[in-house]
């Protein structure tokens, strides 16, 4: 289009079009890879630090979990392969350094972090004060070989001083079934970390050295941070280990983690599930030094290896093999989420499907023949109890009546009036002779008295005071 009113334009013979703004529609999926692209290119190695928290292991191998500080929060993948090589276990609330790249997750549009490596950051004052009455203590002679003891072969019961509800105790339980069904294991309660933990634990050894009960003693919890593990890295928890008189084994944290109770304890174990395979094998000291070999083998492999990826990785690879890396592993992350989201749906339905068997069941016990009957077999037995007492009470009545009439007819009966002297005669007959003219003379009588009878005969009758005498 001519801008006409433009005279220079007229004079020199120049036409001025206006430029027409051009607009590009992008696809989403172009739009998300392009800026994936542009960020990993710019942010292909890096090192970012905060705090762990939503960690979720996936089955695959693959762990997620979010990087935060006070202001913002970063998505962070760590892949199996790098998740391997970790020396400590990721928790939520642990302050780390993730060494990595910045990518895009096409599926969600979300921006995260590929880690390579992670460690964790430093504590700061609390590793200072655990220096310093590590050294304190050290001087003092308590963690001196010299006063450790060895542990019983063969003990018959262990006492383990730990929270009754972590996992830790489940674990020891578990192996100790495993391995040695005879050992008694006694529990002794405790919070495993806060302000009250250490008084608990050290309270809880005095109770198990004063009851006699147990031969050895195990002190554990999981692992954590090291504000976590503050209450056994107290003075207090430490003196009354040394103070103790049974033999105490620490498996306190990971293999990592040292604490002042590892120290001064008699024997440290890696983990909670090593101290109940030290405590219930008989040849330990074999066991022992094959354990330690395995592990020096597997570090120095782990050593090998890592050395290994690290001449790998500065060797330039080819564009296809990293596109097709990168690819499989955004494929295995996209299987993770979409297992992740079955999972809860699976989760859902089973909770319904329970709400209605409980609803049914519920139902059923309301109309169960079983407990009408249990309801008649109770008023059964009311009536029953009822019946007997009014029978016992009818049989008492008949008894005293039954008395009261013996009584009256024995006053009746003429053995009564034969104790006050009297008698009875019989004839040959047995018929009572009631008058004289009944019998003659030559007749034989029997006479009945009161203790007994006799026999005579009658040589003489007596009427109205004259005698016939023959």
């Amino acid at each position: 289009m001519v801008i006409k009113s433009d005279p220079f334009a007229r004079q020199l013979d120049f036409s001025f079009e206006e430029a027409h703004a051009i607009r590009t529609i992008w696809p989403v999926s172009k739009l998300v890879r392009t800026i994936r692209d542009v960020v990993e290119k710019e942010y292909a190695d890096l090192w970012v630090e905060g705090e762990i928290s939503n960690l979720r292991p996936a089955p695959s191998g693959y762990i997620y979990f979010t990087l935060k500080d006070a202001d913002a929060q970063l998505p962070v993948v760590l892949f199996r392969s790098q998740a391997r090589l970790l020396r400590f276990r990721p928790e939520d609330g642990l302050h780390v350094l993730v060494r990595g790249r910045v990518s895009v997750y096409e599926q969600r549009g979300q921006m995260q972090l590929v880690a390579e490596t992670m460690e964790p950051v430093g504590a700061g004052s609390l590793q200072l004060a655990f220096e310093q009455l590590k050294e304190k203590l050290k001087a003092e002679g308590l963690f001196d070989q010299a006063r450790k003891r060895p542990l019983p072969p063969f003990p018959r019961t262990v006492g383990i001083v730990t929270s009754p509800t972590g996992a830790v105790v489940r674990d020891f339980l578990n192996i100790v079934s495993r391995r040695h069904s005879g050992l008694n294991v006694l529990l002794c309660p405790v919070s495993v970390q806060g302000e009250f933990s250490a008084g608990e634990v050290e309270a809880a050894l005095a109770l198990l050295n004063g009851s006699g009960l147990a031969d050895v003693i195990v002190i554990a919890r999981g692992g954590g941070s090291l504000e976590d593990l503050a209450p056994f890295n107290s003075e207090r928890v430490a003196r009354a280990i040394v103070a103790s008189r049974l033999p105490v084994v620490s498996a306190i944290g990971h293999e990592t983690d040292f604490t002042i109770a590892d120290f001064a304890a008699d024997l440290r174990a890696p983990t909670p599930s090593a101290a109940a395979e030290l405590i219930t094998e008989a040849q330990h000291d074999i066991a022992e030094y094959l354990a330690q070999l395995s592990h020096r083998l597997e570090r120095a492999a782990r050593f090998q290896i890592l050395q290994a990826r690290q001449r790998l990785s500065r060797v330039p690879a080819s564009r296809t093999e990293s596109r097709m890396a990168t690819m499989l592993h955004r494929l295995e992350q996209r299987l993770d989420d979409l297992g992740f989201r079955l999972e809860n749906a699976v989760r859902q339905q089973i909770r319904s499907r329970q709400s209605s068997v409980a609803e049914l069941s519920r139902a059923m016990m309301r109309h169960d023949p079983r407990q009408q009957l249990a309801h008649a077999r109770g008023h059964f037995e009311v009536c029953r109890a009822r019946l007997d007492r009014t029978l016992e009470r009818t049989i008492e009545a008949g008894r005293a009546r039954l008395g009261a009439l013996d009584a009256q007819l024995n006053s009746l009966s003429p053995l009564r009036v034969l104790d006050r002297g009297y008698a009875l005669v019989l004839d040959a007959q047995g018929v009572v002779v009631r008058s004289a003219q009944q019998v003659a003379p030559g007749d034989q009588v029997r006479t009945r008295l009161s203790d007994g009878s006799f026999t005579s005969r009658v040589t003489e009758i007596r009427k109205h005071g004259t005698a016939n005498r023959e």
